[in-house]
Formats: structure tokens, C-alpha cells, sequence
């Protein structure tokens, strides 16, 4: 009797705040696990074609949209609407994890629009 083909492990995308894994995705939608290190910050971004629904899955996260900021705990969640600008930032000490669910007719990484970036990004 054969044995079923267990699927492969999603890859982890190394960033400079921390790491990505993309859990699933459809034509029009994609969702992602992000893990943010203490003390990091992902680029103050917003996007054209895509809007954005975080929850926050372990530890605090702070969340900056269109310049206001907030604290984000764990179950929590956040809607980022299309062309918003947003950002999220671990200001603990343990590691953020929050999932992602993007919508959209185009949810390509190059349509990030870096407004500001600790680690040289922006365009």
C-alpha cells in the first residue's frame, strides 16, 4: 500500500525585522504568518491594489495607521484599508507574531509603497 505525499513545509522569507511564511493564497487573496523581532519594525508602507486584515496571534504589537498609533494584544485585530498607510512595530521584548489576510486583485510584494524604512528600502 503506498503512502500518501505529505505536502512541503512552507518556506520562511528572512527580512530585516524578522521573517514571513505564506500559509495560502487564491487568485485573490493571500495569507501570511509574520514574525517580528523585539525592538523591529516593518516599513511605514501602504499599497494600491491590496487591503489588509492583521490579527495578532502572540505578544503586543503596535500598529500605525495614516499616523496614529495603538496597541494591538493578543486575539486583536486591525483592518488596513487599500491605499492606507500602515506599519507594525514589536515593542516587546518576545516576538510578535500576527497573520495576515491580504485581498485584492494583485498582492505581489512590488506593489509596497515604502514611505519610511529603518533599513534603507524606501524608493
Amino acid at each position: 500500500m503506498e503512502s500518501a505525499k505529505q505536502p512541503a513545509s512552507p518556506e520562511v522569507d528572512r527580512r530585516p525585522w524578522g521573517a514571513f511564511t505564506i500559509l495560502d493564497e487564491g487568485a485573490d487573496y493571500k495569507v501570511k504568518r509574520l514574525e517580528v523581532d523585539p525592538g523591529k519594525r516593518l516599513s511605514y508602507q501602504k499599497h494600491h491594489r491590496r487591503a489588509e486584515h492583521w490579527m495578532i496571534v502572540a505578544g503586543v504589537g503596535k500598529v500605525t495607521l495614516d499616523g496614529r498609533e495603538r496597541l494591538l494584544h493578543t486575539g486583536e485585530t486591525v483592518d488596513v484599508a487599500l491605499e492606507q498607510a500602515h506599519r507594525m512595530e514589536n515593542p516587546g521584548i518576545d516576538p510578535l507574531v500576527f497573520i495576515e489576510i491580504q485581498r485584492g486583485d494583485y498582492l505581489g510584494e512590488d506593489d509596497i509603497v515604502r514611505l519610511e524604512d529603518d533599513f534603507g528600502r524606501t524608493g
